[in-house]
């Protein structure tokens, strides 16, 4: 087909860029959501977070299990394999929790030692927005409404993110200003990862095969190992059923992107 072709891009690789570099430029521009949260007050933005959290829950699943698993087990000639690349995607998110301190939340702020934790999340969150990038453009590779489920997926989990990082580096010590800028430059990553996975070319077919039940393995150790132990800080059945609910809205988006397929 035209768009696993690279030598000479037709105009459907074409809207296929389009689409990939808009994502990963929007998915850049969530980190300036700190900005939104200056003028909140404490009690109100941690009462919305978990909204946010539990949708970004719902979505991530849901982008695992309704489009990126079965796609990649469509693609695959080799199922066991492609189930061994969803363990492996879970090992190496962990992996990178547990060597890079990856808290999505700012739930390890480490007051103690500000400096290197703030560098230490945007070190982190550069490499986790390359690999966002390259999901995206692989996700937009395999058919534009599996890209938009993954773009969306990625967005709803990087608000509540963001707003964890943001408030990290300022307890690092960084100014308000200088926080944003240099959350916005790692987020950029995204935008390298995608242009990375493009200049692939012939091989991308390949690298889509690999990274669509890895990215599937990541997205569900954020939702079951980062995202969900938040929601466990809240004990009211009143907010429990908001947060059941807001997951719901999250696997109902994804549901309803495959109307588009």
């Amino acid at each position: 087909m035209c768009r696993r072709e690279f030598d000479s891009p037709c105009p459907h690789m074409l809207t296929i860029y389009f689409y990939t570099f808009a994502s990963v430029i929007a998915v850049s521009l969530i980190s300036f959501v700190g900005v939104f949260t200056l003028s909140l007050r404490e009690e109100i933005l941690r009462k919305y977070i978990f909204a946010l959290i539990s949708v970004a829950i719902g979505a991530l699943l849901g982008d695992s299990l309704i489009h990126l698993i079965p796609e990649a087990l469509e693609d695959s000639s080799n199922s066991v394999l492609t189930s061994v690349l969803v363990i492996i995607g879970v090992l190496f998110f962990l992996v990178l929790e547990k060597f890079l301190h990856w808290h999505h939340h700012g739930e390890d702020k480490e007051e103690n030692h500000v400096h290197p934790v703030g560098k230490l999340v945007l070190f982190s969150d550069g490499v986790h927005n390359f690999i966002d990038g390259m999901i995206i453009a692989a996700s937009f590779l395999v058919s534009v409404p599996v890209g938009i489920a993954t773009t969306l997926a990625v967005i709803l989990h990087e608000i509540p993110q963001e707003v964890g990082d943001f408030a990290v580096l300022l307890h690092s010590g960084y100014t308000k200003k200088r926080a944003l800028w240099l959350n916005f430059l790692s987020a950029l990553a995204a935008v390298l990862g995608a242009l990375t996975l493009f200049v692939i070319g012939e091989k991308a077919e390949m690298s889509v095969a690999y990274l669509l039940p890895i990215a599937a393995g990541g997205f569900i150790y954020i939702a079951v190992a980062d995202l969900m132990p938040e929601l466990n800080k809240i004990k009211s059945v009143k907010h429990s059923l908001l947060q059941f609910i807001a997951i719901g809205i999250g696997v109902a988006a994804m549901v309803a992107l495959t109307l588009l397929e």
